[in-house]
């Protein structure tokens, strides 16, 4: 049986018309696939085919390109005026369809990544996070970010990883003293897969790019286009323009360049969690935020 092209919801929003109106006009000319179309526009396939589908906005200087494969007279730059307006909906859940699907993921977090919490720690974050929310929202996002983990550890693994974590991460106490011993040895679990990168910001390298508490994550899809999305405690950005997305790469190199190696990351984490084991017994008081 043969590959099917998913229906289309042109009706949806003016972005979802744009990409309707791609395939229609490839339909036109002579059947063209999306592959030879994205030839001729020198464009990403991977990139296109999210716009047809609805599900990328279409970035400036590709209306043009479309109007002249098209020779459809400006049509395309009037749709753009529409489309370019139109707040980009569940941006998160477009973000998370993404990653998925990536076969990269590097990622700076001020705090410790969802990917690498444990239950009880994304229970602590959540809880904190989201104070009005109900029960029943907390479990379902609970369960939400557990289930993600499960691409982390198939084999043979989809994804190669690569996480950079502030120390801020490691020394201020989320959940309590067990809840920090927990979640610190299951970091230095994730440090022995093969396929996973951990390396840790330390205090000592002073001011950087992402002070302003946003973590920054960088997604090779499977075509190697690389995109990135910006999270910040309330709001999420993603990004496609390969400009933009070249500068977060910029600032990724500069974050990896600054951080600790995989070696020193690893007995930075067991002084953290020594520190925290010792307040469980009794015997001493982890170091926090000064």
């Amino acid at each position: 049986m043969g590959w099917k092209e998913r229906e289309l919801q042109p009706d949806k929003s003016p972005r979802h018309f744009y990409g309707s109106e791609i395939r229609r006009l490839r339909k036109l000319h002579d059947n063209m696939s999306l592959g030879r179309l994205a030839k001729i526009l020198n464009f990403s396939l991977g990139h296109l085919s999210r716009i047809e589908g609805g599900d990328s906005k279409p970035p400036e200087g590709l209306s043009e390109k479309l109007d002249t494969a098209f020779n459809t007279d400006g049509s395309f730059q009037r749709y753009y005026a529409l489309a370019k307006r139109e707040p980009f909906p569940d941006k998160y859940s477009t973000y998370l369809k993404l990653a998925n699907t990536a076969i990269g993921h590097a990622s700076y977090t001020l705090t410790v990544p969802g990917l690498l919490q444990s239950e009880a720690f994304a229970s602590a974050v959540l809880n904190a996070g989201e104070p009005l929310a109900t029960p029943e929202e907390l479990e379902d996002w609970l369960t939400t970010r557990m289930a993600r983990q499960t691409r982390l550890h198939q084999d043979p693994p989809p994804c190669r990883y690569w996480f950079i974590v502030d120390e801020w991460a490691l020394r201020r106490p989320v959940g309590g003293a067990a809840v920090m011993v927990e979640q610190l040895s299951l970091l230095l679990a994730a440090c022995q897969l093969r396929h996973v990168t951990v390396q840790v910001l330390p205090f000592s390298a002073g001011v950087h790019s992402e002070m302003g508490g946003t973590s920054l994550i960088l997604l090779t899809l499977p075509d190697q286009e690389v995109i990135a999305y910006e999270e910040g405690s309330r709001s999420g950005h993603l990004i496609e323009d390969a400009h933009a997305v070249a500068q977060r790469r910029d600032l990724y190199d500069l974050l990896r360049a600054q951080s600790l190696s995989p070696h020193d990351t690893e007995a930075v984490i067991r002084s953290a969690l020594e520190g925290f084991a010792n307040a469980l017994r009794g015997t001493a008081r982890p170091l926090a935020d000064e």
